[in-house]
């Protein structure tokens, strides 16, 4: 129905009509944060996120430390060729020696250290017990199985 014919209809100005639009406006919220207490697990499977990928704690430090040795072995090589190069002595397979000779020192090493720490982990520990009086040392091998549980005791 036009507003000429309805008498309780007004007719704003363009000045009145964006004054009131800017006070609707202003009225509403236009964003909301949700407060409620995110879930400590859910039923989405995770999802790797960019960078590093996901490791356990001990092959992100070795990759880490395999990451500075090597930066650390570029300086040296590279002034070594460069020394080279400039007194007209470069030969491709001193180059190549040099190049190889940190990963040369430092695998048998490496590997070294690794046997010893394997054989250090699989020396059982020596115990000693000095007892005074008389001692009853036996062993007893227990096995509990079923739904309802059953102990059997050998001795």
């Amino acid at each position: 129905m036009p507003a000429e014919t309805d008498p309780t209809l007004t007719v704003m100005t363009d000045a009145e009509a964006e004054a009131q639009a800017h006070r609707i406006i202003a009225d509403f919220a236009t964003s909301y944060r949700d407060q409620t207490p995110l879930p400590q697990y859910g039923t989405a499977p995770p999802v790797p996120q960019p960078g590093t990928p996901p490791m356990s704690q001990r092959t992100t430090e070795t990759a880490r430390a395999v990451m500075f040795c090597s930066l650390a072995t570029v300086p040296p090589g590279l002034i070594a060729v460069a020394v080279m190069v400039a007194s007209e002595h470069a030969n491709p397979t001193v180059i190549g020696m040099i190049c190889a000779a940190p990963a040369a020192i430092a695998v048998p090493i490496l590997a070294l250290a690794r046997l010893l720490r394997g054989a250090k982990e699989a020396t059982p520990d020596v115990h000693h017990h000095h007892y005074a009086g008389h001692v009853d040392q036996r062993t007893v091998h227990t096995k509990t199985t079923g739904l309802w549980a059953r102990t059997n005791n050998q001795q």
